[in-house]
């Protein structure tokens, strides 16, 4: 097994989305997925040795399901076109996210659409001491791996709380704090790929550690 038979499965998957085959081949997605928590599980395992505070995550726990949540959006595809897991996951929120997918493949991490009381967090650490979480985002190692903050739709005005003349306005404004960084199927084919990801979790880990810092303590 490797990542090339995990793209070919969802390609064909793609194609047939449908429970009907997914159970005449429940072999081959069983397969395909013991790869994905297998190297889910050995990347755990090396990212555990360079940071100290690395909440464990095997592989088994990494995971998303394939099924879309047709309960909120029915008219999606019954299975997703991709494999997604969060590493480092304490809760759901802020992991280190990698999803291998047919027409993207990407690793971030962060608080996309955060509940409003890890958000009150979020902003209350930046009214504290926003500047360190600036002089992060700002750094151009940081900017050249991730291209700065995802896009948003931020508020139009300061949240409440806030002043609007705050001169960390455009920060608190935001609804979201998280980055991403596209990968090629070359690059995960390669075989330094374990390498690129333990090298963008180092990149991202100053912006990580800030947001749940900010939203644990």
């Amino acid at each position: 097994m490797s990542f090339k038979k995990l793209y070919e499965f969802l390609e064909v998957l793609q194609k047939n989305n449908s429970k009907e085959w997914m159970d005449s081949n429940r072999n081959y997605y069983h397969e395909v997925k013991g790869f994905y928590v297998d190297w889910l599980t050995t990347m755990n395992d090396k990212l555990a040795t360079i940071d100290p505070h690395y909440f464990d995550t095997p592989g088994k726990k990494a995971i998303n399901r394939i099924n879309n949540n047709l309960m909120f959006h029915p008219n999606r595809p019954i299975y997703k076109d991709h494999f997604g897991a969060g590493l480092d996951q304490k809760s759901k929120q802020g992991d280190f996210y990698i999803e291998l997918g047919n027409h993207s493949s990407f690793i971030g991490g962060g608080y996309w659409h955060p509940s409003s009381k890890a958000l009150r967090s979020i902003r209350e650490a930046i009214d504290y001491n926003g500047e360190v979480l600036r002089d992060i985002i700002e750094k151009r190692s940081f900017k050249d791996r991730f291209g700065g903050l995802t896009q948003d739709n931020s508020l139009k005005t300061a949240p409440k709380g806030f002043s609007k003349e705050h001169k960390h306005i455009e920060l608190l404004k935001r609804r979201s704090f998280a980055v991403t960084t596209p990968i090629t199927r070359e690059e995960v084919f390669a075989p330094d790929f374990d390498d690129l990801v333990i090298q963008i979790y180092k990149d991202m880990l100053p912006f990580r550690r800030y947001l749940n810092k900010a939203v644990t303590v």
